[in-house]
């Protein structure tokens, strides 16, 4: 038998091995997916073509607290969902793969914020 740690995913199947061409073409599937999320997002949420952070913006306003806080709020919820899948929680409202392209997509917005002060 084998002893897991608080924490461990037992595994139901044996993982495959990804080589590095295998991995960049996944990073390529990431990224195409990052940007169509960020896409939607503007529309959605910034609805602001000219301001990609007005929605945390209005929202750091109203708060009182920093834009890149309140950004820092939401990439927290979908860490949050990522650490449950890690620690074994599989039935989700949302597949893991969502939550990781919207935290790598709020990761980027963080970026742009970054820039925006240098």
């Amino acid at each position: 038998m084998v002893e897991l740690k608080i924490g461990d995913r037992p595994r139901e199947k044996e993982e495959k091995k990804i080589s590095k061409a295998e991995m960049s073409r996944i990073m390529n599937t990431i990224m195409d997916s990052v940007e169509e999320a960020r896409d939607g997002g503007q529309d959605e949420y910034a609805r602001d073509t000219e301001n990609a952070f007005a929605n945390f913006e209005r929202i750091s306003s109203w708060t009182k607290i920093q834009r890149e806080k309140v950004l820092m709020v939401y990439l927290m919820k979908h860490i949050d969902g990522i650490m449950s899948w890690v620690d074994g929680n599989e039935s989700q409202r949302e597949d893991v793969t969502g939550r990781i392209t919207d935290a790598v997509t709020y990761l980027c917005l963080l970026w742009g914020m970054v820039e925006s002060k240098r």
